[in-house]
């Protein structure tokens, strides 16, 4: 995949966090070498500039010599790889690389021709730096995580290659490349900015929008397995109401249950008036869930493309300017929003779960098992999706509205961003869990029924069947909630690979 600086698409990113390899533009380079002659200009007016001849943070008043402008470069990035936790995943690591990539490569950061070259070809090759998660507060910038991936670039701490863990040296050589050494605000140019927690909320955005389909899939198996409606998701409703979200959810809907067997059972003579909120709302609720994770893509969309290190470089005249790009806040809202979204996704499912297994709410046997009292069926599934989709109301709290002043009071307001974004892939794995769980019952709810459901639901089913037999008798039910979760991740449960629908996000 080529990456044309400032206009990369969420899905090239989101085709670089699934494994795609990447590299620039040739037009990327010439901004690139523009950026650090002016560097080099700005250096021989003998005057101080923040991060380039000065200290850092609550230090940047200190003057420091051109002999020493190297190791001031490294030093930093020694002081700063300050992280702990365990490592980063691969697939988040390489996003922020490719998203520092793109950063690099608009000629804003002042780093020469080589640096953006190994970057690249790290990449390239595989050679991803070993980076502890915890360390970061969002500004200024990701600091700690970043500095780990620029001491790999020094031949310091250690990369995962092809072959294994390594020591960053020895990795980088097995990969015919060699460290660098920092030039003027290079190490700077490589710490600030916000691609570790923008990688992050990518991995959730994308994560949150697979899952948010599955969601619809199971949400309407699970209407049908309760003999529900769908007058709710009539067109009428929802076009007085305005929320393009929200008429949208209402169509999927209406075209995941068309030609429904089920459904045109029970269209007369139904003596139910209304159904339970967690099947008649589901275009209000999973509208408004579309509509939020859309917004949180715009934010994250314009982020990606963006440059935030401090100072920035500009070539025409040559000149550094200091201002606060490296500030998360619009990836810490963003991924408040995705916690938001992904935490109510999960509480609809967990919903729907436990009106399928009361008999009073479904008319289907309780807990859905044939002899219920001799066997638990769903009763225990229900529970821990319960427990789950407590905890993700937990994790939801928003992570923007905290700070912490760091660095002497000089970095006085900080985003939390970071962690706010990297709990969204604990959150999602959690959505995963019961979204499989719902997608388990809503499949067993609809055994029950005689008629088939609609088309597009039947090849659902028959993929559930496929892999997890029908409950006839309680059985070591962890293997089964796995295999569903196996269906999710691999991708079963989008609309692309069913028949009879399509629907873009």
């Amino acid at each position: 995949m080529i990456l044309v600086p400032a206009e990369v698409s969420l899905a090239q990113w989101r085709e670089i966090y699934r494994g795609a390899n990447c590299t620039l533009a040739a037009t990327a380079w010439a901004p690139i070498t523009r950026a650090a002659a002016a560097v080099q200009e700005i250096l021989e007016r003998d005057a101080p500039v923040y991060g380039i001849n000065t200290g850092f943070g609550k230090l940047a008043t200190v003057r420091i010599a051109d002999a020493d402008l190297e190791i001031l470069q490294r030093n930093l990035v020694l002081s700063h790889a300050a992280g702990v936790g365990e490592p980063m995943p691969v697939s988040v690591a390489r996003l922020m690389m490719a998203l520092k990539l793109g950063s690099l490569a608009q000629g804003a950061s002042g780093v020469r021709v080589e640096t953006v070259q190994l970057l690249e070809q790290m990449l390239v090759r595989n050679i991803i730096p070993v980076i502890p998660v915890q360390g970061s507060v969002g500004a200024s910038g990701d600091l700690a995580p970043l500095a780990h991936m620029a001491a790999a670039m020094i031949g310091i701490g250690e990369v995962l290659s092809p072959t294994g863990r390594l020591p960053a040296a020895e990795g980088l050589a097995a990969a015919g490349l060699a460290p660098i050494v920092l030039g003027p605000k290079e190490g700077l140019a490589l710490l600030n900015g916000t691609q570790f927690s923008t990688a992050y909320a990518l991995s959730g955005l994308f994560e949150a929008e697979d899952l948010f389909k599955a969601a619809l899939l199971t949400g309407a198996l699970s209407t049908d397995a309760a003999r529900g409606s769908d007058a709710p998701f009539d067109p009428r409703i929802h076009a007085l109401r305005r929320h393009a979200g929200q008429m949208e959810v209402a169509a999927a809907l209406r075209g995941l249950m068309a030609g429904s067997q089920i459904r045109a059972s029970h269209v007369t003579n139904d003596t139910r008036v209304q159904d339970p909120y967690c099947l008649r709302c589901q275009p209000q609720v999973m509208g408004a869930v579309l509509d939020l994770l859309r917004q949180a893509a715009a934010t994250l969309g314009t982020e990606a493309n963006g440059v935030t290190d401090n100072p920035l470089v500009f070539s025409e005249p040559a000149e550094a300017l200091s201002g606060g790009n490296f500030h998360a806040e619009p990836v810490a809202f963003a991924a408040d929003m995705i916690a938001l979204a992904v935490c109510e996704i999960g509480s609809l499912a967990e919903r729907r779960l436990a009106m399928l297994v009361d008999p009073a709410l479904s008319g289907l046997p309780a807990f859905l098992t044939p002899r219920p009292g001799l066997n638990s069926g769903f009763m225990i599934p229900q529970v821990t999706a319960a427990a789950l989709v407590s905890e993700n109301k937990t994790r939801a709290f928003p992570a923007s509205v905290d700070s912490i002043p760091t660095s002497a009071n000089q970095e006085d307001h900080v985003s939390m961003a970071a962690h706010g974004a990297r709990r969204l892939q604990a959150m999602t794995e959690n959505l995963r869990a019961i979204i499989a769980i719902e997608l388990l019952a809503a499949a067993q709810g609809c055994d029950f029924h005689p008629l088939p459901s609609s088309p597009i639901l039947e090849a659902l089913r028959a993929a559930v069947r496929a892999v997890v037999p029908h409950l006839e008798e309680d059985r070591y039910f962890a293997p089964d909630i796995e295999a569903g979760i196996a269906v999710l991740r691999a991708g079963m449960l989008s609309f692309e690979n069913l028949p009879g629908l399509a629907w873009n996000f």
